[in-house]
């Protein structure tokens, strides 16, 4: 059987000085929620941010960072990114809005990923997050073989379903040779509003004894 071409290796992005992608095992951990209030905040300290929604099949970038219109194309074909908040952000609910869903294989998710990173016109930026999809598939292997990542961040909740997802999440940035920056334990304790009281809804401390 004939090996098939190996791919080029990664380029960097001209401008961009880090590029950290955010991940999680499973679903519904808060990895958007995270993506977009770190950008957000790293924006507001005068870091010139960027945020890509590599969630193709559900992108809730746009909806919580309040913007829907549709990117300018420019001359040169390369697309201008939405402006939030200080930062620049580009997501499939941009081109693609509403609640039909996109029936993707994966060389088209490559293909979207890749025009996401190569295609937009980041200009300068000193660091560029990336929302990943839950779990370990297609996007990941995507992302490393098109652009060096600086680092990872993995999201989860304190519950043992989902660090046992997030550790798989750990050994798949591991595998392709990704410094994980950190875990976020995400979901910890709800503040009761009437006695203030403390309830730990998913346990607590999970993630912490999991980075150890």
């Amino acid at each position: 059987m004939a090996h098939s071409a190996t791919p080029p290796p990664p380029t960097a992005l001209p401008g961009v000085k880090s590029i950290v992608a955010i991940g999680s095992g499973k679903g519904g951990v808060g990895k958007t929620t995270l993506a977009v209030n770190l950008a957000i905040a790293l924006a507001q300290l005068g870091h010139r941010t960027g945020l890509i929604d590599a969630d193709i099949y559900g992108p809730n970038v746009p909806l919580m960072m309040g913007t829907s219109q549709q990117p300018r194309i420019l001359a040169n074909n390369q697309i201008e990114p939405n402006l939030a908040h200080g930062v620049k952000v580009i997501s499939i609910g941009f081109i693609s809005p509403g609640d039909k869903p996109l029936v993707m294989r994966g060389p088209m998710l490559h293909q979207i990923i890749r025009q996401f990173l190569q295609q937009v016109e980041w200009g300068d930026l000193d660091i560029l997050l990336i929302d990943l999809p839950p779990g370990t598939g297609d996007v990941v292997i995507s992302l490393v073989q098109t652009v060096p990542l600086t680092g990872a961040i993995v999201v989860s909740t304190p519950s043992d379903v989902a660090l046992q997802d997030a550790r798989k999440a750990l050994e798949m940035f591991h595998q392709v040779n990704v410094e994980v920056l950190g875990i976020v334990e995400n979901m910890s304790h709800f503040t009761c509003p009437h006695c203030h009281h403390e309830i730990d809804i998913f346990s607590r401390g999970g993630a912490e004894r999991t980075a150890k």
